[in-house]
């Protein structure tokens, strides 16, 4: 069970902090847990603290120490060996049976003031244990549903039922552990409260520096839908394209796919047999400079996900001032506000998909910026400044802020 941090467990003094932090997906992965570990691990350096980072290596030959600037940030990276997961695209992971012993030696190396794990799953799972028995004490974040990961297992219905039953157990033993547990939104707490019986979860955003983003209110020359994340089942990018295929040829409309990930070529071939690959365009990974320009000049940004924690694309869409149409599922209501910043529709519902992006299309002048407005009045309290204070409020075993 969870229990509120206090200041007779944690560093109070306001001197820098030595912080290392654990997670199972970093740089070079490209997805919303390792972006926010990026930031965050950033964001604290540029505060002045001492950021050490535990990640798996881009290869088994590349492990070690070294400095890596990560958002114009020198990290101290602790790169583990790691091996390729077959069934997916660019994944690599750390050997299970190895992890105490990775977290035993950076441990002692780094001797921490805390540690801030960013899963359960194998080098969290090993730095907890390993930093409790030190009397560190540990927070912990959660960025996983079990949709996130099924994809991957390449086990049959019945056995994936079972895998998510142990996978939960043995989070709940690992989040028992800490002295908090967070996650992005106070619906993903309820989830997780709700699937292992785990209480006090405390809801923190991601969060984002809005000044990085360029709202554009001018009229569009043309209709552009925007996705930006993975390209794997529970993005539910299908359902975008089919409803593309549906909207009223006078709109003129392309799409836009910004990520890589294991189905684009099952989604290429979906585009074709559905008559729209020439105006579907699947840009892969992009610059941060030419993702940031996708997003000025879309006009509606769709997500079709039903394993949203709290989906860091949304909320850079709705920094860049764009209507979003939004999966009413997990987290993503919380961001999209039906009516309001755009619309949310039944997942996997095509018919409903296809009539709110063509509300949004067809809005009026007024109408769409009234919903750019509103996306840029609530993406507010993301900001990433707010999301540092109250870590560092965590780290520190003080009263988080409000």
């Amino acid at each position: 069970m969870t229990t509120p941090a206090t200041p007779a467990d944690h560093p109070t003094a306001d001197r820098p902090l030595a912080i290392l932090i654990g997670a199972d997906t970093f740089l070079p992965h490209v997805n919303g847990a390792a972006r926010f570990a990026e930031r965050l691990a950033a964001g604290l350096v540029a505060r002045g603290h001492d950021v050490h980072v535990m990640a798996p290596s881009a290869g088994r030959g590349n492990a070690g120490t070294f400095t890596e600037v990560i958002e114009g940030e020198p990290l101290t990276m602790h790169r583990l060996p790691s091996w390729r997961f077959l069934p997916h695209d660019w994944l690599t992971f750390v050997l299970p049976w190895r992890s105490k012993h990775y977290a035993r030696r950076v441990l002692d190396e780094v001797k921490p003031d805390v540690v801030h794990i960013q899963s359960h799953i194998i080098i969290g799972r090993g730095l907890a244990r390993e930093a409790r028995k030190r009397g560190i004490p540990v927070i912990a974040t959660n960025h996983v549903m079990a949709e996130n990961i099924l994809d991957f297992t390449t086990l049959p219905d019945f056995l994936d039922r079972i895998f998510v039953k142990l996978a939960w157990a043995d989070a709940k033993r690992t989040f028992a552990l800490t002295r908090a547990v967070t996650t992005p939104t106070r619906r993903a707490a309820d989830f997780l409260e709700s699937t292992i019986d785990v209480h006090g979860v405390i809801p923190i955003s991601c969060g984002i520096d809005r000044s990085n983003y360029t709202p554009d209110f001018e009229p569009r020359e043309a209709n552009r839908i925007l996705f930006v994340g993975r390209l794997t089942t529970e993005k539910g990018i299908d359902v975008i394209l089919r409803a593309l295929a549906r909207l009223d040829p006078a709109l003129d409309t392309t799409f836009d796919i910004v990520g890589g990930g294991d189905q684009r070529r099952n989604l290429e071939q979906l585009a074709e047999q559905l008559g729209v690959s020439d105006r579907v365009t699947f840009h892969g990974h992009a610059s941060e400079e030419d993702l940031r320009a996708l997003y000025t000049r879309a006009s509606v940004f769709a997500i079709a996900s039903i394993a949203e924690l709290q989906s860091i694309a949304t909320m850079e869409a709705m920094a860049s001032g764009l209507p979003i149409v939004a999966a009413d599922a997990v987290a993503l209501p919380h961001l999209v506000h039906d009516g309001e910043n755009g619309y949310l529709f039944e997942p996997g519902n095509v018919d409903q998909l296809t009539a709110r992006l063509t509300d949004v299309l067809t809005a009026g002048p007024e109408e769409r910026r009234r919903m750019q407005q509103a996306s840029l009045d609530g993406v507010k309290v993301h900001d990433i400044g707010r999301t540092l204070d109250t870590f560092e409020a965590l780290y520190r075993g003080r009263p988080l802020p409000e």
